[in-house]
């Protein structure tokens, strides 16, 4: 996520920093700002600390065509949030007895053939497995929106070979990984996924409206999903066929549905305390580096080092976020019914967080050092989500260093202390010396919480 700091820090407010009483005015009129200027057709906010729900409000429109306003309890397709739902079924069966972390995938799923790398349920969980991305694969996504096959057939598709790179080498986000957890899910269980999920996290926590996605189902409430395609410009998006979504992306829900699952989560009612501790804390990669991203869910600290836990979610026609603040004990959620906008989730539910919790750390800190051994052009060598030799360059700035991909705007990159820099909200920047702390910059590593890329500087 590309997006300028300077716009981020400029929402930040003198109540978050003093943390005063919180205002509630001030936190209306953020959340529906985007909607007002026609960034978004709608969208619901949602902002409870502990037993406080400080907002639970809709905006815009939740039927453009019949301008219907959007209400409280709209139901939207929430994306990829939906993979914290496959990762904690997983862990229900681990603790059931059903499965371990470390099972090979070919134990669930034996025709898959993995070149000689084991690939476990663990590597998946955390986007470490190099995996082919067969999901993302045209003859796979064609039935996103005519499905030709049921669900079933997909396993002729599935292919994890070649390999992007070896298990637990480097971080690529990867909706592969998560369809292959469904099928496991469904073997261990002995249940369709979807029921799975009705049985065993939506009714006892009653969230009674959350489900797996059904397109053609009449559903109370449901949000329509529109597209930007310019100022003021929203179309009807594509009708999604979930069926072959599956676990990575295929949960509608709501706001207030989506704090009770936070809450519930986070508040010791999904999981054993020592899977949700696995869960929530960051992966490990085989050279023992941390990336910001736990089992189907982001585990990072923001650009002012307050932490949270979340994940955001991208459907046609619908964008998604839904964040927790531990340390404050916050819930935030932000549903939209447009997509692609410039207007992301994830900022909204960053300003609204800056409302309540004060700044860890002086925002926008200047590099003072030496930007010379830092500067000059790194290239892809493995993980993230660009093509092997995609070439970054790291330029010397009045305000330190700045950073751009060929072509780009280069962006200033606030300093996060040591060798980090931020590059937007949550994604970092760390460079790495040949000899600990006092070789030549080698390597740099970038990490926006679902992919770890290494990147290697050029002579």
């Amino acid at each position: 996520m590309k997006t300028s700091f300077l716009v981020l820090c400029a929402c930040a407010t003198t109540l978050g920093a003093q943390g005063a009483q919180p205002n509630l005015a001030a936190l209306d009129s953020l959340a529906g700002a985007g909607v007002r200027a026609g960034r978004a057709a709608g969208m619901v906010a949602a902002v409870v600390k502990g037993n406080a729900t400080l907002l639970m409000k809709g905006y815009g429109k939740a039927d453009l065509e019949w301008d219907v306003p959007m209400p409280t309890d709209a139901m939207f397709e929430i994306g990829s949030v939906s993979k914290q739902f496959a990762a904690a079924a997983i862990l229900q069966l681990r603790d059931a007895g059903k499965l371990t972390l470390d099972d090979p995938i070919t134990k669930w799923v034996p025709h898959l053939g993995a070149s000689g790398n084991k690939v476990t349920l663990r590597h998946l969980l955390t986007h470490t497995s190099g995996i082919r991305r067969f999901a993302d694969e045209d003859a796979f996504e064609i039935n996103w929106f005519a499905a030709r096959y049921p669900r079933d057939s997909a396993t002729a598709l599935i292919t994890i070979d070649p390999f992007l790179f070896q298990p637990g080498e480097a971080q690529g986000y990867s909706n592969s990984g998560f369809w292959l957890l469904g099928l496991v899910v469904e073997k261990a269980s002995g249940m369709k996924y979807e029921d799975y999920l009705a049985r065993q996290i939506f009714e006892p926590l009653g969230m009674t409206r959350s489900m797996y996605c059904v397109t053609h189902a009449n559903i109370p409430r449901r949000a329509h999903g529109y597209g930007l395609e310019g100022p003021g410009r929203l179309r009807r998006a594509l009708m999604v066929n979930y069926n072959w979504v599956f676990a990575p992306g295929a949960i509608c829900s709501t706001a207030a549905d989506m704090v009770t699952w936070l809450q519930a989560l986070h508040g010791g009612k999904v999981l054993s305390p020592r899977s949700y501790a696995e869960m929530t804390s960051p992966a490990k990669l085989n050279d023992g580096s941390t990336v910001k991203y736990g089992f189907g869910i982001k585990v990072a600290e923001d650009y002012r080092g307050v932490k949270y836990i979340g994940h955001g979610g991208t459907a046609p026609g619908f964008r998604a976020e839904a964040a927790w603040y531990p340390e404050a004990q916050l819930a935030v959620v932000v549903l939209m019914n447009t997509s692609p906008t410039n207007l992301v989730p994830a900022n909204v539910a960053g300003q609204l967080a800056r409302e309540l919790i004060p700044a860890k750390r002086p925002e926008g800190q200047t590099f003072k050092g030496d930007p010379a051994p830092f500067v000059g052009k790194y290239q892809l060598v493995m993980g993230g989500n660009q093509p092997p030799g995609f070439i970054v360059e790291v330029t010397a700035s009045p305000a330190g260093l700045s950073f751009a991909p060929p072509g780009q705007r280069a962006d200033p990159l606030p300093w996060a202390g040591g060798q980090t820099f931020y590059l937007g909200e949550t994604t970092t920047l760390t460079f790495r010396r040949a000899n600990g702390e006092s070789g030549p910059v080698t390597e740099l590593r970038r990490d926006d919480a679902g992919n770890h890329a290494i990147l290697k500087r050029i002579p």
